[in-house]
C-alpha cells in the first residue's frame, strides 16, 4: 500500500493530476499507519500480519 500510494503520488505530480495526488498521498499515510501499528506487535483488523 506504501508503494503503491508514493507511485500515484509521484505519477500526480508529473502529471499535474490533483486527484492522483489526493489519493496518493492518504494510501501513504494509512499504508505507514497500517505498518507501524503491525510493527509494535498491535493487531489491526483482527489480524498481526499483512501479505
Amino acid at each position: 500500500m506504501i508503494v503503491l500510494g508514493a507511485i500515484l503520488l509521484i505519477i500526480g505530480m508529473l502529471a499535474g493530476i490533483s486527484l492522483l495526488t489526493t489519493i496518493g498521498a492518504v494510501l501513504l499515510v494509512v499504508g505507514a499507519a497500517l505498518w507501524i501499528l503491525g510493527a509494535t506487535g498491535r493487531a489491526v483488523g483482527g489480524r498481526r500480519h499483512y501479505f
